[in-house]
C-alpha cells in the first residue's frame, strides 16, 4: 500500500509537468504561482486510490485526477476574489499579487485545462466522465452562490448550511472517487458507495475547516485565522452558537456580532463558543458525518475490496490539528 506522501509526490510531479503556455505572462505566471503553492492534493489522490481498487494504474487515472484538481484550483482562485481573501496556503492570493481581472482569466484557463485533461480518454468511459464532471461543476457553483446568499440572510438554518457545503465542497470529493470507479467500469451501486463516502467525508472535512478557522494554528492552517468571525460568516460553528444562545437567552452572542472586526472579536468568540459548548456541538456533528463516510466504506468492504488507503486518508483528513 502506497503512503499518502507517495501519492502526493506523484501528483505534484505531474502538476509541475503540465505544459502551460509562456505568453501572455500575466495569464500563465499566476497559474504557475498558484499551482506551486501545493496543498493536500486530497481530491486527485482520491481518484488515484479509487482507480487502484479496480486495477486501474495511477498513470491511467492521472488525467481524471488532474481534471478534479485543476477545477478545484480554478474554484479557489475565484472564491478568493469573491471572499476578498488576502492569503491562500500562507501566500498572497492571486488577485492580491496581481489583480482581480488577472485572477478571473487565469482561473478560467484552469477550468478549460481540466476539460483538456478529461478529453484524453477517448473510449466509452468519456461520456460518463463528462456527464458526472459537468453535473458536479454546476453543483459547486450552486454551492458558492448559496454561500454568498447566506451573507445577507439572517434565517440560515443548520440544514441549509449543510446543503450548501455539500454542494460547494463535498460533491467534488464524491466525484473524485466516482471517477476511479467509472474508469474501472464498475456498477452504479459501487459508484454510489464511493460517491457517498466522499460526500460525507467532505461535509465532515468542511465542518472541521470551519472550526479550524477559529481555533487552528495559523502556521499549520495556512489561512487567516478568525476570518469567518470577523465577517460574521454563517458557518456551522456560528449557527450552533446562535441556536444555543437564543435557547438560553444568552445576550453575549448578539454582543459579539456588534463588535468591531479586530483580534479582540476573535478572542471573544473563542471564549464564548467554548463556554456555551458550540465548539463541542460542531465537533459532534462533524463526527456524525465522518461515521457516515466510514459506513459507506464498510458497505464496499463487504464486496471484498481492500480499502486501507481510503481509511488512512479519511483518518488523516479528520485528525488535522485543532
Amino acid at each position: 500500500m502506497k503512503s499518502l506522501e507517495q501519492y502526493t509526490r506523484f501528483i505534484e510531479e505531474k502538476i509541475a509537468g503540465i505544459n502551460l503556455e509562456e505568453e501572455p505572462r500575466k495569464l500563465y505566471d499566476p497559474l504557475r504561482y498558484f499551482l506551486s503553492l501545493g496543498g493536500k492534493r486530497m481530491r486527485p489522490i482520491l481518484t488515484l486510490i479509487s482507480g487502484e481498487l479496480f486495477q486501474i494504474s495511477n498513470e491511467e487515472s492521472l488525467s481524471a485526477a488532474l481534471t478534479i484538481e485543476l477545477f478545484h484550483n480554478f474554484s479557489l482562485i475565484h472564491d478568493d476574489i469573491m471572499d476578498e481573501a488576502p492569503v491562500r496556503r500562507g501566500k498572497p492570493t492571486v488577485h492580491i499579487k496581481w489583480n482581480s481581472s488577472v485572477a478571473i482569466l487565469s482561473g478560467d484557463v484552469l477550468f478549460v485545462e481540466g476539460y483538456q485533461q478529461l478529453a484524453k480518454y477517448t473510449d466509452k468511459r468519456l461520456p460518463i466522465l463528462l456527464k458526472r464532471f459537468n453535473e458536479t461543476a454546476i453543483e459547486v457553483c450552486q454551492g458558492q452562490q448559496l454561500d454568498m446568499d447566506f451573507e445577507s440572510r439572517d434565517d440560515v438554518t443548520e440544514e441549509a448550511y449543510i446543503e450548501m457545503i455539500r454542494l460547494k465542497t463535498s460533491v467534488l470529493l464524491g466525484c473524485a472517487l466516482e471517477f476511479g470507479a467509472i474508469l474501472g467500469n464498475q456498477s452504479e451501486e459501487t459508484r454510489n458507495h464511493l460517491y457517498h463516502f466522499g460526500v460525507s467525508l467532505g461535509i465532515a472535512f468542511q465542518i472541521q475547516d470551519d472550526i479550524l478557522d477559529l481555533y487552528g494554528d495559523p502556521e499549520l492552517f495556512g489561512k487567516q485565522v478568525g476570518g469567518d468571525i470577523l465577517s460574521n460568516k454563517k458557518t456551522l460553528l456560528f449557527l450552533k452558537a446562535k441556536a444555543i444562545s437564543e435557547a438560553s437567552k444568552d445576550a453575549r452572542f448578539g454582543d459579539l456580532l456588534q463588535m468591531a472586526p479586530t483580534d479582540s472579536k476573535i478572542a471573544s468568540a473563542k471564549k464564548l463558543f467554548e463556554e456555551i459548548d458550540a465548539k463541542n456541538a460542531s465537533l459532534e456533528t462533524m463526527n456524525g458525518y465522518y461515521s457516515e463516510a466510514i459506513n459507506s466504506l464498510d458497505q464496499l468492504e463487504s464486496k471484498g475490496l481492500e480499502l486501507g488507503s481510503l481509511r488512512e486518508l479519511a483518518n488523516f483528513l479528520i485528525t488535522r490539528k485543532l
